[in-house]
């Protein structure tokens, strides 16, 4: 058995332990962006390179003669390499260029719900360069939608992949109505496409599926932290830390609630198959937030989150092989996927001055030489010298992953393997913390008070 893996962080580590822990008993060859650490541990090959070079990679997987890829990021799986490499024979663990607009056209997911009576939509519409004669109009009917139809409380969406980084929302990146058009007027001009949603109140989370067609089999519940500092304050990110309880549900969701997100995963998965005419294959990330009266959708990936893949592959009990095996085959089943009843809490480590800056790069951290046995260690954007040294890169640099019987028990676990890590670098000290979480649960009760 043999399984090529592209990768380029902390995700594609956690990843490739799981699929080494198949009784299966795989040999990873892995395409790295960088000389990572953990993934040479594991793997039997590691080839750092441009994973977005279609031709290379496609050199690459040609020599190694997978049984199958699993392409991790969602850049390389937005530009089409599932499709090149199922032209050389290699079928993959993530869709196709088309299906995976689910992830890469904000335009493309809303029109797709809509048009298949999925109503999870906040109030949205598509903004669409047609000409530069019609540039004037266009910035009118954006500032009057946004005024006017919204009310100053919007959310702005580049129509296409930028790292996590392509939406802003109006109070937090965007102060009025002007910056608001501005920056929608930009997406226009480098993509040609913009959408403007109704800025939603409420808690966001991750719900991510195995989907193979229209069997959908769900994993554990995640809440994700965008902000770069405690409070929730600071500049976006990939996401700082994330966390999930035992029982596979979060602190601030009622059971209906997971059971709304469960289905709009299904419905959408079934979209796709009846769009596209043929199966999605892969993993459906829904991030969604509940609001007063349920839950609604904020986007769609095409693929494991980071750090969401960090949280739920550590509990998988199953043969994670043999799920991506029965994804391929279209033999998916419920009874192939059981995760261990445990809490986690993920922290990222990442350089000081992340994510406006990259003044730490090529600086070293020290490790302790070990870590306690419910911390998981999974490195990202951190490379490895001739003398065993670990540097930091410029984004997220280690996923520090505590598992407990509850999230307090996690929380202290990833809080005390954090603090034993030396050099100049930073994490969210509150992240899984009862106050935090607390703070949600209370929104939610006012929310739905009203």
């Amino acid at each position: 058995m043999r399984i090529f893996l592209v990768s380029n962080s902390a995700r594609g580590h956690a990843i490739a332990e799981a699929l080494a822990r198949s009784p299966q008993k795989p040999e990873i060859i892995a395409a790295c962006t960088v000389n990572d650490p953990g993934m040479k541990k594991i793997a039997k090959e590691v080839h750092v390179m441009d994973i977005m070079s279609m031709s290379k990679v496609c050199q690459l997987a040609r020599s190694v003669k997978p049984d199958f890829a699993f392409i991790a990021p969602d850049d390389p799986i937005g530009a089409g390499l599932v499709d090149r490499l199922e032209s050389e024979g290699i079928p993959c663990v993530a869709p196709r260029k088309h299906l995976a607009r689910i992830e890469s056209s904000k335009s493309f997911a809303r029109e797709l719900m809509k048009k298949h009576k999925i109503d999870a939509s906040p109030k949205f519409r598509t903004f669409e360069f047609t000409s530069k004669d019609e540039l004037t109009h266009l910035e009118i009917d954006i500032r009057a939608y946004l005024e006017h139809e919204l009310h100053g409380h919007y959310v702005v969406k580049y129509d296409a992949l930028k790292g996590g980084k392509g939406v802003k929302l109006s109070g937090e990146h965007l102060l009025t109505i002007d910056a608001g058009a501005r920056y929608a007027m930009e997406c226009i001009e480098q993509c040609g496409t913009v959408v403007i949603e109704e800025k939603l109140i409420g808690v966001e989370f991750s719900l991510m599926s195995f989907v193979s067609g229209t069997t959908v089999v769900d994993m554990p519940a995640v809440q994700d932290h965008k902000r770069a500092h405690n409070g929730d304050t600071g500049p976006n990110t990939g996401g700082m830390g994330t966390y999930s309880d035992a029982g596979g549900s979060l602190p601030f969701l009622t059971e209906k609630d997971l059971a709304e997100a469960s289905e709009i995963n299904r419905s959408v998965a079934k979209a796709l198959m009846d769009e596209c005419v043929e199966p999605f294959k892969g993993i459906l990330y829904g991030g969604f937030i509940a609001v007063a009266d349920g839950v609604k959708v904020i986007e769609y990936n095409a693929r494991f989150g980071d750090p969401e893949a960090l949280n739920v592959l550590p509990l998988l009990e199953t043969d994670f092989v043999k799920i991506c095996q029965s994804i391929i085959d279209g033999t998916l089943s419920p009874d192939l996927v059981r995760f261990g009843k445990k809490a986690t809490v993920c922290k990222y480590i990442t350089p000081k001055s992340y994510p406006e800056h990259k003044d730490e790069k090529g600086q070293k951290i020290i490790l302790p030489e070990r870590f306690a046995d419910n911390v998981r260690v999974y490195f990202g954007d951190v490379s490895e010298d001739q003398n065993g040294n670990i540097l930091l890169g410029g984004s997220r640099s280690i996923g520090i992953v505590g598992i407990g019987d509850n999230i307090e028990l996690a929380e202290q676990a990833a809080q005390g393997a954090c603090e034993k890590i030396a050099g100049p670098v930073h994490f969210r000290a509150d992240i899984g913390t009862l106050d935090s979480i607390q703070k949600r649960v209370d929104l939610m009760h006012k929310l739905r008070a009203r």
